[in-house]
């Protein structure tokens, strides 16, 4: 490779603001940054006195460098953070979870929905509630929402088509507007109950219903005194439960922790009042990074990803400073509308804010490490017990789910030295078999996963076949007919066959070619990583056969016949009463519908009882 003539490049670049992009040998960008002052910037990765070990490294393969200017640095910063989105180069951080975040949602409608949304649509008229740290916080959310206020949660299309009350009506957990069985006046101020609970107001929520209760009772209304009283006695619960702040709207504390090259990030989410939960964070993180680097990287990477629905707080409250805070805030508010704060110093409620998240920060990076620690452990066992010479760098493992034949689902997932790489799993549908030939099934996603010439990096060192001997014979004829798609490796190949009992533990594990029985013991940590993985695929594909089948189930016989679209479908369905009321109807029964013809009745009758 040519060395890079640095004192040339530098004689032509700018000391105005912008963005930098670093190239190798193979015309990959393999950095991004961004510089109030390009030339003074660029030159520090070439001065004689250089000697931090990431950015020699870097400045190593480097054969050409490319520059944006911008008239701002906090221009700049948005270019990186697009650029550092695109192209993800290896010797920048790079936040790995990539999930929008989820909402609680209250439709604009006469009778309002309460559900889970993944983003905000300006489309969909409503009020938006969160943002909350995953789905399951918004479920438990709903769950008690559910309790506390019984307003619907139900879809659009199944509150239409009701005909009478649902269970939740009779478990008193929807006051049924679906068949008008409440007062109008009841559900709207229900409706307004939860929406002041969800925007932080409890107490005044309390205070409302005390009042609503005794006014009940001194008009002898007892049943609806009765049914205040019980709402009052599971929101002081809640308030017991959840801690509650009635100073702080909209807030996010970042806990930052960072040791041996990793770091781990714990985010606290309090929006009004109510702390909605929290979550942990491991960006990927190059060799060397400093912890400026880190932070800064994390802020750009999280809070300007706008289609993941993570919406910048007023506040943001960081354990760690950093020297382009400054910055962020400016450019927060920007992209924002509203002025955002990027405080670390904070007294009182804020301060232990700050203190649990950095506890957490701490803690989750002592068990991140411990775990890595352990799965390294695993690795160098296996290596061991296999004589491999080389370190293992991705292990594939494959699997087959069907129900007597039906929507067979093969799964393929991935392991690295870190665990499990969810980013590379794949599944296939297969079809073209007899129903239930697992071994057809096997080697069919074999020959579509490695028809195409693999690079090093995307090859398996091992793949794990989950079957006998049968699905091992059958995967290593596919593998050996596609010997030269593997020019710099070639994977190991290894059977995993459930034991008699078919417990854990009791697996028999089959080396290819040789067919030897590779023996290990029950508490062997190396078995353990290969279980691990094998349950993996198991679940992956299980997961993705029931997602078929399922999809099945919901489509109607009526969709694939020819004439019959969405209306007339409906048309059917509704007077005949459903899909086996038009099965068993006659084609004279048929054609006597509006816009159903002879022809098209023999059509439909042909097809549901062929």
């Amino acid at each position: 490779m040519a060395k890079f003539n640095s004192d040339a490049f530098l004689k032509t670049v700018t000391s105005e603001p912008g963005v930098y992009r670093m190239f190798d040998d193979t015309d990959t960008i393999i950095y991004i940054g961004k510089a109030k002052n390009l030339k003074k910037r660029l030159a520090s990765y070439f001065s004689l006195t250089q000697k931090h070990p990431k950015t020699l490294a870097l400045v190593s393969h480097i054969v050409r460098i490319e520059v944006t200017i911008t008239h701002t640095e906090t221009e700049a910063l948005i270019l990186e953070h697009n650029f550092i989105k695109q192209h993800k180069p290896k010797y920048n951080v790079l936040l790995r979870d990539d999930k929008s975040y989820p909402y609680l949602f209250l439709s604009d409608h006469k009778h309002p929905q309460l559900t889970l949304v993944r983003s905000q649509n300006k489309k969909r008229k409503g009020t938006y509630f969160g943002p909350y740290p995953s789905g399951g916080a918004v479920r438990e959310s709903l769950h008690l929402m559910q309790k506390l206020f019984p307003i619907r949660q139900c879809e659009d299309s199944y509150y239409k088509n009701r005909s009478r009350p649902c269970l939740q009506y009779q478990l008193k957990r929807c006051l049924g507007p679906c068949v008008n069985a409440m007062p109008e006046q009841e559900y709207t101020h229900q409706v307004d109950l939860a929406t002041a609970f969800l925007q932080g107001k409890s107490q005044h929520v309390i205070e409302q219903l005390v009042t609503e209760m005794e006014t009940a009772s001194n008009t002898l209304e007892f049943e609806k005194a009765a049914v205040r009283r019980d709402q009052i006695q599971s929101l002081k619960k809640v308030q017991e439960q959840q801690w509650v702040s009635g100073e702080v709207e909209q807030l996010d504390v970042l806990g930052f922790a960072y040791q041996h090259g990793v770091a781990s990030i714990h985010m606290l989410f309090i929006r009004q009042g109510r702390v909605l939960g929290s979550r942990n964070y491991f960006p990927k993180v190059p060799k060397n990074s400093s912890q400026e680097e880190v932070l800064s990287s994390f802020l750009s990477q999280f809070y300007l990803s706008g289609q993941n629905g993570r919406a910048i707080p007023r506040e943001i409250l960081l354990t760690d400073d950093f020297a382009d805070r400054e910055i962020f805030e400016e450019l927060f508010s920007e992209h924002s509308g509203y002025k955002t704060k990027l405080k670390i110093t904070m007294r009182g409620e804020r301060s232990r804010f700050t203190k649990l998240a950095k506890t957490n920060a701490n803690i989750a990076l002592s068990t991140h490490l411990s775990q890595q620690k352990s799965i390294l452990q695993r690795y160098n066992l296996l290596e061991e017990k296999l004589e491999l010479t080389q370190p293992i760098k991705r292990m594939e493992c494959y699997d087959i789910s069907h129900m007597m034949g039906e929507k067979t689902v093969a799964s393929c997932v991935v392991f690295n030295r870190e665990g499990a790489k969810k980013s590379d799993y794949r599944r296939f549908n297969i079809t073209g078999i007899t129903p239930g030939d697992d071994y057809a099934a096997m080697g069919q996603v074999l020959a579509r996963r490695f028809k195409d010439l693999q690079t090093a990096e995307t090859t398996p060192d091992i793949i794990f076949i989950d079957g006998g001997l049968g699905q091992l014979n059958q995967a290593e004829n596919i593998i050996s007919s596609l010997e030269h798609n593997f020019p710099e490796k070639y994977p190991l190949l290894i059977g995993i066959a459930k034991g008699v009992a078919r417990k854990a533990g009791e697996e028999t594990l089959i080396l290819a070619d040789s067919h030897e029985i590779l023996e290990m013991t029950s508490d062997s940590p190396a078995l353990h990583l290969i279980q691990q993985i094998r349950d993996e695929s198991h679940r992956f594909a299980i997961m993705g056969h029931r997602q078929q089948r399922d999809k099945v189930r919901r489509t109607s016989t009526l969709e694939g016949i020819a004439g019959v679209g969405a209306k007339r479908r409906q048309m059917l369905l509704n007077h005949f009463g459903g899909l086996q009321g038009v099965k068993s109807a006659s084609v004279d029964e048929l054609a006597k519908l509006n816009g159903i013809s002879k022809s098209l009745a023999e059509t439909i009758s042909e097809a549901l009882n062929h």
